[in-house]
Formats: structure tokens, sequence, C-alpha cells
């Protein structure tokens, strides 16, 4: 965060968890991209907007420690998906908003980060999520930190869609048009080669 920055402090988490089917079970945040690891790519466009930047990582913790201020991980075995991370980063968060972009997504620029982040200023009380065309971008999103308790009660009860529940606590979308470049997910081998310069 800069002095300058109008915008309430937030905590953000990659998600860098998964199982990895699509890239044959490899560790897809530590995928090699232009020449560095795609978590790589996130931390420089992140780090200077947080001073609670938190990783969730199932394995290989010391590639990703020294590129977080907190690392979590799943209290499950078996990679239980993009829920289990987010509640673990919602449960350790240190400010008002916890930001949250999967690590598959290199590129992901300040502005529409900034955007998430001015909605949910708007929209107190209310999760954001990344809207493509007509698809909802769960994994895109902003979520304030107080909800971290509908989060948890939510798992217990089996729930494990991020969305939903952030439906049910009233979620608005940052619209963006279908087919936004800088929301291309490289996860698998093909888009890593295919996605132009």
């Amino acid at each position: 965060m800069t002095p300058s920055d109008p915008l309430p402090p937030c905590s953000i988490l990659l998600l860098a968890g998964g199982q990895g089917q699509r890239m044959g079970g490899r560790d897809k945040g530590l995928i090699e991209w232009r020449g560095e690891a795609l978590i790589q790519h996130l931390h420089r466009l992140t780090r200077p907007l947080t001073d609670d930047l938190i990783i969730s990582c199932n394995r290989n913790r010391e590639r990703y420690a020294p590129l977080a201020d907190q690392l979590v991980q799943d209290d499950e075995q078996d990679f239980p998906g993009p829920y289990a991370g987010i509640r673990a980063g919602l449960a350790v968060a240190r400010h008002e908003f916890l930001l949250v972009m999967p690590c598959d997504a290199p590129l992901l620029d300040v502005e529409l980060l900034k955007g998430l982040r001015q909605t949910a200023a708007d929209h107190p009380g209310q999760p954001v999520m990344i809207r493509q065309g007509e698809q909802w971008e769960p994994l895109l999103c902003c979520i304030p930190t107080v909800h971290r308790a509908v989060f948890e009660r939510h798992w217990q009860q089996g729930q494990r869609s991020p969305r939903q529940t952030m439906a049910e606590l009233g979620a608005v979308a940052l619209q963006c048009e279908a087919g936004d470049r800088r929301l291309a997910n490289l996860n698998t081998p093909d888009l890593l080669i295919d996605i132009t310069p």
C-alpha cells in the first residue's frame, strides 16, 4: 500500500493450493511462464498493494514462504478445492477486506484489482465478484472479512461453492467484457503456450 492509496487496506490471498489436475498434477503456482513461476507474476502485481500477502498452498511451502507474509493450507487432505483456501485466508486476514485471486491468472492488472477494491468500498458489507460477460468469476473477488464466520458455517454445512456463499451475502458484480484478456486462466499446458504476449 502506498500513502496515496485512498482505498481501505486489504489483505490479499493468492490461491495456489490446488491439485493441478489439468497440469498433470503439477503445482500450478510454480510452473514457469515467460521465464518465471506463475506465482511470481502475481507476487510482483500484488506486493505493493498490501502488507498482508497470504498464499494458500498445500505443498512446496518452502518455495512459497519467501513471497508471503502468511502461508495457509487446507486442514483436510485430498485437495478439497478453492473454498478451503478462501476459508483459511479469511481466518487469518488482518484487514477489513480480503482480495482473492488464483495463481494461474498472470495477466491481471492493477486497474482490475483497484476496481474490485473500489466496488467493495462502495458496497459496504457485500462481497464483490468479477463477472466476465454473463459468467461469474468467484475466485476473483473481494470479501469483507466480517463474513469469515459465514464462510466457516457454510463449510461445516458442506458448502463448497464460493459463488453460492457470496451470492447469499448479496454479492455485487464488477463487470468485465466477455473475453477480457486480463482474466485468462493459464490452467492447461496448451494455454501456457498459446496465450499471446
